[in-house]
């Protein structure tokens, strides 16, 4: 079967607080979190496209609107656990899952940038 995978990018902004860290990071801080999603399917439509690059970026952005220019400490998804990349790459999965899979597409991955230097992948 042949597979093909697509990757492409969406931004944000937030701050947090990791409660329990002892760094600086214990303190409110923020990011400009870039959110790279790979998506994969094995069936073409009828122009040659699993999805269009834009369709994958316009579902990502519903559920990164959810967390642009907010304190993510506040929000309910983290009221129980630190917003640290690795729980937020691994809520968008599970948000992005529920409106983007199908039987002939899956969120494969998200990789959450936190710095140029710093990103953790999750994999569902």
């Amino acid at each position: 079967i042949d597979i093909y995978t697509l990757t492409t990018f969406v931004e944000f902004s937030s701050a947090h607080v990791l409660n329990g860290h002892k760094g600086a990071c214990k303190r409110m801080h923020g990011h400009n979190w870039k959110v790279e999603v790979e998506v994969c399917g094995n069936k073409l439509d009828n122009i040659g496209m699993v999805i269009d690059f834009k369709e994958i970026r316009n579902l990502t952005k519903s559920v990164v609107d959810q967390l642009d220019h907010q304190f993510l400490n506040d929000l309910k998804p983290f009221k129980e656990i630190n917003p640290t990349a690795e729980n937020i790459a691994q809520y968008i999965h599970k948000e992005l899952t529920v409106v983007m899979n199908d039987k002939q597409i899956k969120v494969r991955s998200i990789k959450l940038w936190e710095t140029d230097k710093s990103a953790v992948t999750f994999t569902g």
